[in-house]
């Protein structure tokens, strides 16, 4: 059963650090370096596991959502390797993967809520049974990673910005400087306000006072950007009733939000290990092996679903 957790045998992960020039993720380059470096990853990966291609059960791969080309390299690879091995190929929504990155570590059993937090996303998923999901908020404009690496643009900080912010932030007062936090009426995420509040902030300054005070203002934005996605989950959790939460998400590394959560909902939040916790390909082979299990194959004819809504199959 998928509550039980998993057993990483290996892993092999490379960071793009060709895209930090550009303050952002250049579609074009990253599928190339995704065709360049697969190959020797996985071999890599098996190598350290221990095992050969013929000691595979199937071979899965993200659909989406994500960016088309370098998800077309993905699949293309993976589909062409379980047509040659004649394996099975399972293609796996990349949030359910952050969802299944809690069992590489951890033990969870649903019903629970999910936060997905990341560059691309800000989603609180009711898991009602594995496989099972409900979106019950997200985000209507901005996703709370996307707004910090804006935030960092603003201050000329090196990308990505959600690392730069939080490490600066750790020597600064949250109480510098109160940005709005939106409060809706529906359960919902909202980061374009906070983030063009931080812009205007920033140009009223007079020169000299952005670097003077960067601790505090890091400090003080990062305050802003976590306390909103603690306000909307607890009344998720409220709504549904849940005895758990999870945090999972590029995001959910950043320790302040570890720490804000955890005072808020004590034992009931739970995180995935950090190496986890931002991509990575265990996540995706660990929600490819549930869906083995269970029979929940995909035909070698799919395609990539760039926009993939999480409960859409």
């Amino acid at each position: 059963m998928a509550g039980d957790g998993f057993r990483v045998l290996s892993e092999a992960t490379r960071t793009q650090d060709e895209h930090r020039v550009f303050g952002g993720v250049v579609p074009e380059l990253a599928a190339r370096t995704h065709a360049r470096l697969l190959p020797r990853l996985v071999d890599l990966s098996l190598e350290r596991a221990g095992i050969s291609w013929d000691g595979l059960d199937g071979i899965a791969a993200t659909l989406g959502p994500g960016l088309p080309g370098a998800l077309m390299v993905g699949v293309v690879f993976a589909k062409t390797a379980a047509q040659a091995l004649k394996l099975p190929f399972v293609g796996v929504n990349h949030l359910e993967g952050h969802i299944f990155s809690l069992l590489l570590t951890e033990r969870i059993d649903p019903p629970f809520l999910a936060l997905i937090a990341s560059g691309g996303h800000t989603d609180l998923v009711h898991v009602r049974a594995w496989g099972k999901y409900q979106v019950i908020a997200r985000t209507r404009d901005d996703a709370v990673g996307e707004c910090f690496d804006k935030a960092a643009r603003i201050l000329g900080l090196d990308y990505p910005g959600g690392p730069e912010i939080e490490r600066l932030a750790k020597g600064g007062n949250p109480d510098f400087h109160e940005f709005p936090v939106p409060r809706m009426d529906e359960l919902a995420f909202s980061y374009s306000g906070l983030k063009t509040s931080f812009l205007y902030y920033i140009m009223r300054q007079e020169p000299g006072f952005v670097a003077e005070n960067l601790p505090h203002i890091c400090a003080s934005f990062q305050e802003s950007a976590l306390r909103q996605l603690v306000e909307v989950c607890a009344r998720g959790v409220k709504l549904t009733r849940v005895r758990s939460l999870a945090v999972v998400g590029g995001v959910s590394v950043n320790q302040a939000l570890r720490e804000m959560f955890s005072r808020e909902f004590g034992e009931k939040v739970i995180f995935p290990d950090p190496r986890y916790s931002t991509d990575n390909g265990a996540m995706i082979a660990g929600a490819g092996l549930y869906r083995l299990e269970n029979g929940l194959l995909s035909p070698l004819g799919v395609g990539v679903y760039p926009n993939w809504e999480l409960g859409q199959e």
